[in-house]
């Protein structure tokens, strides 16, 4: 992925909802002027949400998301009605299809009620207006469309834009601790997990928005770690670490220098930096046949040592002493009764959108489950939270 182009999770999230075929995949074909979806007179042709990623004027980067009908039947329907609802977790912006020669029916009553309990901005589109001989004019959020014959398409992704404005959270992943000319160290360890000629995701974003800020950005492994630091001239302004070599590093960096991790500024990013501190400090409450659910937002290829399935669980068990249980999911699959779990320890998160992460991180709340990530679990182990949050008053605040 190169450093110009947009990641999905940093993408607007328009999600199109509403019954089968009431014309969903039309619209998102229409809108987007391609064919993204598979387009059929047969009820349920969209079987799973379709994801994709692109530029959409006037709005700029965004995904598209078209999702199954939310009235589908029987045991294989129930389970496309579920991935629809699901794709509620991730959307920024919803729109409701309706098939305009039915109406409003309960099921989209129910999608409305969902979008509202959410804070989901939605649009109304109903589709099918080319049937009718006088269009009825749109109000605040609901436009009469056809896919058929383009009736008022672009004026539907204009209402879309104007919901969009302000989407932005302003949020920063490092630029709000940093000031021009400052010096950034970034501690990236090449070993058999790391990707064989390309950085990681969270390691790109970091350095992009350093270089935006401009600040300079030090990039070494753990291992030259010392020596980069000697060799500087100067004392860098803060140093980030990717979680696993958290101990190492916080041995050769100076005291005197602030520490902090990828995954640690990532939580603050997208998540709730202060409830994941506080959930740290569940790691020494746990006891024999405690299940501990670890979350990962990508899908990559596990390797023989890898952080999630095999570090992790290593790290908690010596720390804790315990005989603990493990359980994993990856991608956007995440439970929705979350009660036998322990504790949750989630990824930074940096291939799931704000939205979602904010979903995870408040339905564990609400389950009263206690919920950290990568890099504060570490911290916490090795004995370092303290001074790897000690950028962030609000959270310090919980130690």
């Amino acid at each position: 992925m190169s450093l110009n182009e947009t990641v999905s999770a940093e993408r607007i999230h328009i999600g199109f909802f509403g019954m089968r075929n009431a014309g969903k995949s039309s619209i998102v074909n229409a809108v987007t002027g391609q064919n993204l979806s598979l387009v059929s007179d047969v009820k349920g042709t969209t079987t799973d949400p379709v994801k994709k990623a692109m530029e959409l004027l006037p709005l700029g980067p965004v995904v598209i998301i078209d999702t199954p009908g939310v009235d589908d039947e029987g045991e294989l329907g129930e389970m496309r009605v579920k991935r629809a609802k699901q794709a509620l977790n991730y959307c920024d912006i919803a729109v409701l299809v309706v098939d305009a020669s039915k109406g409003i029916q309960n099921a989209d009553k129910d999608l409305i009620s969902a979008f509202e309990s959410k804070k989901i901005s939605y649009v109304v589109a109903y589709n099918k207006a080319d049937l009718f001989e006088d269009v009825p004019e749109k109000n605040e959020n609901s436009i009469y469309v056809s896919a058929a014959d383009g009736t008022n398409i672009n004026e539907l992704k204009e209402m879309i834009a104007r919901m969009a404005k302000g989407w932005e959270s302003g949020k920063k992943i490092v630029a709000d601790l940093i000031e021009p000319n400052d010096l950034v160290v970034l501690v990236v360890p090449i070993d058999e997990s790391a990707p064989k000629g390309r950085l990681i995701l969270p390691q790109q974003q970091v350095i992009r928005e350093v270089i935006e800020s401009g600040a300079v950005a030090v990039v070494c492994r753990d291992t030259e770690l010392k020596a980069t630091l000697e060799s500087l001239g100067r004392k860098p302004k803060l140093v980030i670490t990717d979680s696993q070599v958290f101990g190492k590093v916080s041995k050769d960096t100076p005291a005197d220098i602030p520490l902090t991790s990828f995954s640690i500024l990532f939580v603050r990013y997208k998540g709730d930096l202060t409830a994941a501190v506080h959930g740290a400090a569940q790691l020494d409450k746990l006891n024999d046949g405690d299940v501990v659910l670890i979350s990962e937002g990508c899908t990559h290829h596990r390797q023989c040592n890898d952080i999630g399935t095999v570090k992790m669980p290593n790290w908690v068990r010596n720390h804790t002493n315990k005989n603990i249980e493990f359980e994993f999911t990856s991608g956007k699959d995440f439970p929705e009764a979350l009660s036998k779990y322990s504790l949750i320890i989630h990824c930074g998160g940096c291939m799931l959108n704000n939205r979602e992460m904010q979903y995870r991180a408040g339905h564990a709340n609400d389950c009263d489950v206690p919920m950290t990530n990568y890099g504060i679990a570490i911290a916490h182990m090795h004995g370092i939270l303290k001074r790897s949050v000690e950028l962030f008053p609000e959270a310090l605040k919980e130690l």
